[in-house]
């Protein structure tokens, strides 16, 4: 295919992706047409092979074509409506994976919405990862709060370390140091850097219910405190596992300060990107 050719099947594959419910689509209808397919009987075959491999990766075929109605205007104000199908990129994908490859436009569909689905796919990882980098500072600094609320009764950064650990081990169902060691976490890194964030998230929650009850309570001393941190993450521990989550069992996640440092990095390339744009531009 020539370039123009590209730069124009682009803006076409861009002009009809829409909009529904937060999620992007494509008419199937308006897609027939930019591939070519002159009868939609031949390109509902096409459809359904599609469907036919969602379903054989055991992914949700209703999520990814949806049934609706559209509505064509035939003339003198007259209106019909036939059946169409809402497709997302990757049903799009799925669709230009299963049609004639000999059709110079179902070629740059595959490559279309492969790339587009890849970017998707990138775009979700990155918003997990600032997630995750989010709940970790949170949890930093709900220790931090409930720290200095358990010194000022009576509790020493031993004591409070010792609580901690009693949390961990009511939460794990193993002590910090021995779910350090199955987790692979270095003995001079904090064990909460290289948990997934449903963990974080646990013990961030037990940690709030602690500087809550231990304030409501009027709690003072170790054994009264620990024992009230300890039920908090028996508390949450129920929960997760109610909910098919076994804590100790989920693999470690990647080191937060790495991914901390990627992200800054990918952010700082984006914003050299931007400034050589600009100046571009005043050139």
């Amino acid at each position: 295919m020539k370039e123009n050719e590209i730069k124009q099947l682009f803006k076409q594959f861009e002009a009809i992706a829409c909009e529904h419910e937060g999620v992007e689509c494509w008419s199937a209808r308006e897609l027939q047409r930019l591939l070519k397919y002159s009868k939609w009987e031949n390109f509902s075959k096409v459809v359904e092979k599609a469907k036919e491999s969602c379903k054989n990766a055991n992914i949700g075929v209703l999520e990814h074509f949806p049934d609706v109605r559209k509505v064509f205007q035939v003339g003198n104000g007259a209106e019909m409506i036939v059946d169409d199908i809402l497709l997302t990129r990757y049903a799009c994908y799925l669709i230009a994976q299963n049609g004639d490859s000999r059709k110079p436009e179902i070629a740059f569909a595959q490559t279309y919405f492969a790339v587009q689905t890849r970017r998707a796919e990138i775009i979700e990882q990155r918003f997990l990862e600032y997630d995750r980098l989010k709940q970790r500072e949170i949890l930093s600094e709900t220790e931090k709060q409930l720290s200095g609320i358990l010194y000022e009764r009576g509790i020493n950064d031993k004591g409070f370390a010792i609580i901690r650990s009693k949390g961990d081990q009511a939460l794990f169902k193993l002590s910090t140091q021995k779910l350090k060691r199955k987790m692979g976490v270095p003995e001079n890194r904090s064990l909460a850097d290289f948990l997934p964030t449903v963990s974080i998230s646990a013990k961030r929650l037990a940690a709030d219910l602690t500087a809550e009850n231990v304030q409501t309570k009027n709690l003072h001393g170790q054994r009264p405190i620990e024992k009230e941190h300890i039920e908090n993450n028996l508390g949450v521990r129920k929960i997760v596992l109610e909910r098919g989550v076994i804590p100790e069992n989920l693999p470690p996640a990647e080191d937060v300060k790495k991914v901390e440092r990627r992200l800054k990095g990918e952010q700082k390339k984006l914003n050299g990107l931007s400034a050589t744009k600009k100046k571009t531009k005043k050139r």
